[in-house]
């Protein structure tokens, strides 16, 4: 492994790589673009980048039609994300993976992403939970790859997360910090533990609001009613994990239960029977509670 890489300045980066096309990837691909990056837009199929690529051309059309946005900046946007494949990712100066939260699957695509990319470039990944310093023993520029993780929904949230491997070098910190600026966002910075600093607080209030209603202590609605009125959390806790992915909620705090050998963070058997029954929120319509088609919630599920 080579980490005396020199990597790749702010100043140099004009192209943006995104490995996944699904809600994150999407997000990322959408902000790249609408701070004026080149973007390459990657997954396991150009169709699936194409069909991501319209779903950004939707939502920018939304904030035309109130107004926010206008049509040629719209155009435009759209005109900067390339739905691709492959060894595009060669053009890269700065590639984000954005895969599921599962870390073989993170290390196989990283480690096929590191044999394309170019010398100097940066490989972040957005993992919420996942070691940043396993990742980067797994590449040849382990001085290059850091983590970014972005909050959801990307294009609204204010927030990244920058989580340095020990093996992060000071300039990929540095230029990394940078182009969060660029996107309009707000950096905190994180050593490598599990689940960094936003999940290492936000799961075990997920959890606990699970537990709440497999005791039967209140209903969904009325925990997430307590939470949102208060406690002035804009969302409630069993609506939030619905948004999050209650797959990608019980992989996090199988992280942290694991890593840090503590049972406050063990997730409750509601919470894996849902993910069993392939019930992982809003975006399979159905988890705490039924979602119609158009995404919009109905009523308690369980």
């Amino acid at each position: 492994m080579n980490d005396s890489l020199a990597g790749m300045n702010f100043t140099d980066i004009r192209i943006i790589g995104i490995i996944g096309a699904g809600q994150m990837g999407s997000g990322i691909a959408q902000v790249a673009a609408q701070h004026g990056f080149r973007t390459l837009l990657t997954d396991v199929s150009a169709d699936l980048c194409a069909r991501a690529r319209d779903k950004i051309g939707a939502v920018l059309g939304k904030q035309v039609a109130k107004g926010k946005l206008t049509e040629a900046a719209r155009e435009e946007t759209l005109g900067r994300i390339e739905p691709t494949v492959g060894d595009a990712l060669a053009a890269a100066d700065f590639v984000i993976e954005a895969a599921t939260e599962n870390v073989e699957l993170k290390l196989s695509i990283l480690r096929a992403a590191d044999a394309r990319m170019k010398t100097e470039a940066i490989l972040a990944s957005n993992t919420s939970s996942i070691s940043i310093t396993r990742l980067a023993g797994a590449v040849s520029r382990p001085g290059q790859v850091i983590g970014m993780h972005f909050m959801n929904p990307v294009p609204l949230m204010k927030l990244v997360e920058i989580v340095r491997a020990i093996q992060t070098s000071p300039e990929t910190y540095e230029t990394t910090r940078a182009l969060a600026a660029a996107f309009g966002k707000t950096v905190i910075t994180s050593k490598d533990q599990p689940a960094f600093v936003v999940n290492r607080m936000l799961i075990p209030l997920l959890n606990e609001a699970c537990f709440a209603l497999q005791e039967g202590l209140a209903s969904a609605e009325d925990i997430d009613q307590g939470a949102r009125l208060g406690l002035n959390h804009p969302m409630g806790p069993l609506e939030l994990a619905d948004f999050v992915g209650l797959d990608t909620v019980l992989a996090i705090a199988e992280v942290l239960q694991r890593d840090f050998g503590d049972d406050k963070y063990r997730p409750p058997v509601l919470l894996r029977n849902l993910v069993a029954a392939g019930w992982y929120g809003k975006k399979t319509g159905r988890g705490f509670y039924v979602y119609d088609e158009k995404g919009e919630k109905q009523k308690a599920s369980v």
